[in-house]
């Protein structure tokens, strides 16, 4: 993408969806830092990344900036890699760390595959 104007318009979407996410987190969130929230706010995303994801490429409903605004933007804003990260390293020892890193990693990783599979559903596909 060498054009500036069309560069422009797709950080443009992705600031605004970035915006949406971020907010959304701490609506929902406040300014709570722990654990729970973080890997709540990690699953959900995740669940959603499945979902948009999957109906997209599938489905193929959504255009280019919907897609970029929703993923990249929204998503992304609404998940906290940030956080999760700080938490495993905050968390008093490597198997604690280990524990942190597990539980986000391994919902994370089901929440996607339950977002795909209700995509499927959704588009008349078998799981």
């Amino acid at each position: 993408m060498s054009d500036p104007i069309a560069r422009v318009e797709t950080v443009t979407v992705i600031a605004a969806g970035g915006f949406v996410g971020a907010s959304l987190r701490h609506l929902a969130l406040g300014s709570l830092a722990d654990v729970h929230a973080i890997t709540l706010a990690n699953v959900v995303g995740c669940f959603l990344l499945g979902l948009v994801v999957y109906g997209i490429e599938h489905v193929g409903a959504v255009g280019r900036h919907t897609r970029l605004f929703l993923t990249t933007g929204t998503l992304s804003s609404l998940t906290t890699y940030s956080g999760f990260a700080a938490q495993a390293a905050l968390a008093g020892g490597p198997l604690a760390t280990t524990g942190v890193v597990g539980v986000n990693y391994g919902l994370g990783f089901l929440a996607v595959l339950l977002g795909r599979s209700l995509a499927r559903r959704a588009g008349g596909e078998r799981p």
